[in-house]
């Protein structure tokens, strides 16, 4: 059995900044289970670099990666991607993904929309159990998706693992009647799984967002 390639510390922090967005270290230290400690002081050397900055917005904030940051990142995935043999793996997942992304998408749709005669952008009060009750199976299909690619990419590259797990675990608050954690920012909701793990991909395969050819695929 291959054991999975182990990225170093330098990466997984930088690379947790590029899929939290902005974060402090102890937010960035959680993603891949690293030392808050070191993780700031990577913050530190990265901000010597031109690689992060400090940033505040409305009383919050952290670090956020610079465009400098962001092409070092990609330069560090792509070797990493090279030197661990995944690429046509991770390639094969992304194209798997972006059917379930579309269907992703248009299940978040309909469980923030339900049509009404007379209006078609009617919010969804969640009174009709058959309509959500359709939306929370389609949401389990595409967790039960994403165990399959998780698992094979994690196989692969260690940093994949966990996005399966986090994913029912929203998915399980959410049956439980607790519908903020479909898409509520600050939540480990499942659209803030899912987003990850698309950015996860399409960094790992240098893509940008919007430049891939499955029509409505960025999430």
């Amino acid at each position: 059995m291959t054991t999975a390639h182990s990225s170093p510390p330098g990466l997984l922090a930088l690379h947790a900044l590029r899929l939290k967005g902005v974060g402090k270290p102890a937010t960035l230290a959680r993603r891949f289970a690293q030392d808050p400690d070191e993780v700031s002081e990577l913050m530190l050397d990265f901000e010597a670099c031109g690689w992060v900055r400090r940033v505040e917005f409305a009383g919050a904030g952290g670090w956020a990666l610079t465009e400098a940051g962001r092409v070092e990142n990609e330069r560090q995935l792509a070797a990493e991607l090279a030197e661990s043999g995944a690429g046509p793996a991770v390639a094969d997942s992304h194209r798997a993904f972006l059917p379930l992304n579309a269907r992703f998408l248009t299940a978040c749709t309909n469980w923030r929309i339900r049509p009404l005669p007379g209006d078609s952008m009617a919010t969804n009060d969640h009174t009709d159990f058959r309509w959500d009750d359709r939306v929370l199976d389609e949401l389990g299909t595409l967790g039960r998706r994403l165990q399959l690619l998780g698992a094979e990419l994690a196989d692969l590259l260690g940093r994949f693992e966990g996005y399966p797990e986090r994913y029912a675990a929203a998915l399980t608050h959410i049956q439980r009647g607790q519908r903020s954690w479909l898409d509520e920012p600050g939540l480990d909701s499942c659209h803030a799984v899912w987003f990850e793990f698309h950015e996860d991909l399409i960094a790992t395969l240098g893509i940008q967002r919007g430049e891939e050819s499955w029509p409505g695929s960025t999430s």
